[in-house]
């Protein structure tokens, strides 16, 4: 099924690609998430707007990707949550809320559909996180969930 991705797909394509799947994948995962639209010559044309905002999120060249995963690297990002005793979150902590707490760390902006969580963080403690900032350049955060008093 040849499907237009509106959000970045990890393993598939960015947004604004065009790309060919199997049709239960498209069906029960791509399209009822939001992720990929039918492809039509109609929708062909909402490509080239889905292209310009994907453009005008993404850092634009190699250098300034490597720059800003040079900051995310000295980066000491601290989390507070709601917490229990025994160490366990009331609920996780999302990809938003890392990206607010990068922010607040003095850290540079970022998208929250760029991180990427290996696992749903669900406890206090050091975790790390992935930010794809450009196709080849890949930052890892360190993050510090703490129980917020």
């Amino acid at each position: 099924m040849k499907l237009i991705l509106t959000q970045d797909v990890s393993g598939l394509g960015g947004a604004g690609d065009i790309v060919d799947v199997k049709d239960g994948y498209a069906r029960n995962y791509l399209m009822p998430r939001g992720f990929a639209l039918r492809w039509t010559r109609g929708g062909e044309k909402q490509v080239s707007s889905i292209r310009r905002a994907r453009e005008a999120r993404e850092i634009g060249d190699l250098g300034r990707a490597r720059e800003v995963a040079g900051q995310l690297a000295e980066l000491a990002v601290r989390l507070p949550t709601r917490a229990g005793t025994t160490g366990r979150l009331f609920g996780s902590v999302t990809t938003g809320d890392v990206a607010d707490a990068v922010r607040a760390a003095g850290g540079p902006p970022l998208d929250r559909r760029r991180i990427e969580l290996s696992a749903p963080i669900k406890t206090l403690g050091e975790h790390r996180v992935q930010v794809r900032l450009h196709p080849e350049v890949v930052a890892n955060v360190d993050v510090e969930v703490v129980a917020a008093s």
